[in-house]
């Protein structure tokens, strides 16, 4: 058997280890691994690239940039700026019909900033903004649709640690792509907010409203959110300046919040030890599905499955944005049966070189760019996307009155509003490309 062939076939031996449950990382490697082995004639070469391989991805310095952002998120988790952000948002917006579920999209938007994960995200809003939505009246499924699809907001608004991996995997700049994330990050927001005007008012029942509360209340629960704003606005202004390299602004963002916690009150020493805990924890499942990738992508590399495939791309002749939406609706499929992190490790080292191919009029760093931030957006609504979306199943289980599909119907209207910012994005890639 060609090598070629064994890297085509190693696909649906993946999937197939997937669909009996062992973990990405796992099926990865074994895939990596098995392939090496028959693809050397069963020599110990894959031996001596277990031991170089595992060196040349976790001395990546651009990789410490993980655990400081997930350490930022933890403290952030604790400091109680979380429920500040929520309280300023229902404070302004909870009178209004739909008001209390746009304030949980805000409150969204603003931890994401801080946090960097959309589970993380999705998971900590939800114990903040779940009780409260439903104790005015917003219905289970409307309740927790609206918390998985703000959860998404995690990874797109920066810092993000999805896009530290695609910037690490495609060599690009880490402070560009924060940058341009910004404004499709807005945009999302925007967006559900509008979806949740429209749900509200073909669906009155679903959703109550919150007393009006006074202008001096308003003002006093916005001053509360401003260490939100001192972060995000040091760690990626920062970084955006120049004043120092992404890994320092993480390292900076998790001192700062930390710093913030511990004034609060909410830091001692029992809370310190859990959130490196739960850092360590995420940091070593990440890694771990990291070096599972290189090994998997290596073996393909030896292949030229990623060349090869790009080759028969472009002798088809295909228009470059027929290949772009084709490639965009197999991350939507993708995206019901995996996690994000795992699609980005396995795809893009597949399907850059396939787009980098192409002539979209961008420049070689601009495509780049925009097709990270395109991913990353079609891999976030993944996440929400039945039946198997993670955000989906981690607020669900926070409602267990709630029958998932009753989510199910309500999510399917954020996830259009997906569709359409995918489209306007793609139509328009300056949107994207702005402050790059």
């Amino acid at each position: 058997m060609s090598d070629l062939a064994l890297g085509y076939l190693s696909f649906p031996f993946l999937l197939v280890l997937i669909f009996l449950r062992a973990p990405i990382g796992l099926a990865m490697l074994l895939c990596g691994i098995g392939g090496l082995w028959l693809a050397t004639d069963g020599t110990i070469v894959f031996m001596a690239r277990l031991k170089s391989e595992v060196f040349s991805t976790f001395s990546n310095y651009n990789l410490s940039i993980i655990p400081m952002f997930l350490l930022m998120g933890q403290f952030a988790t604790y400091s109680g700026m979380s429920r500040s952000l929520f309280k300023a948002g229902e404070a302004w917006l909870g009178h209004r019909k739909g008001g209390m579920a746009m304030a949980s999209v805000g409150a969204c938007a603003g931890f994401g900033a801080i946090c960097g994960s959309s589970l993380a995200t999705a998971a900590t809003m939800g114990k903040v903004a779940l009780p409260e939505l439903r104790k005015y009246g917003y219905s289970g499924g409307f309740s927790t649709a609206t918390l998985a699809a703000g959860g998404t907001l995690g990874i797109l608004i920066p810092p993000s640690v999805i896009l530290v991996i695609y910037a690490i995997l495609t060599e690009q700049n880490i402070a560009k792509l924060f940058a341009a994330a910004f404004i499709p990050g807005i945009i999302a927001a925007l967006g559900y907010m509008v979806t949740i005007a429209i749900y509200v008012r073909l669906y009155p029942d679903q959703a109550g409203t919150h007393p009006r509360i006074a202008y001096a209340a308003r003002f006093k629960a916005l001053g509360a959110v401003w260490p939100v704003l001192i972060v995000f606005g040091l760690v990626v202004g920062g970084i955006y300046q120049g004043w120092f390299t992404p890994t320092e602004g993480a390292a900076v963002g998790a001192m700062g919040t930390g710093v913030i916690a511990l004034f609060a009150g909410s830091l001692n020493w029992q809370v310190f030890r859990q959130s490196i805990t739960e850092t360590a924890t995420g940091t070593g499942m990440i890694f771990f599905i990291v070096l599972g990738a290189a090994f998997y992508n290596g073996f393909l590399a030896l292949t030229q499955v990623p060349q090869e495939l790009s080759a028969w791309v472009t002798e088809q002749g295909f228009s470059p944005w027929m290949v772009m939406v084709l490639i965009l609706v197999f991350y939507l499929i993708l995206g019901c049966l995996m996690d994000s992190l795992s699609m980005i490790l396995l795809t893009v080292p597949i399907f850059w070189p396939v787009i980098s191919g192409l002539d979209f009029g961008l420049t070689t760093e601009e495509l780049a760019i925009w097709f990270g931030i395109m991913v990353l957006i079609v891999v976030e609504v993944g996440l929400i996307t039945p039946p198997v979306g993670m955000n989906l199943f981690i607020i669900n289980s926070m409602d267990k009155e709630t029958p998932m599909t009753e989510t199910y119907k309500a999510v399917l209207f954020f996830v259009g509003s997906d569709v359409v910012r995918v489209f306007i994005l793609l139509m328009f890639p300056a949107i994207t490309l702005v402050f790059v």
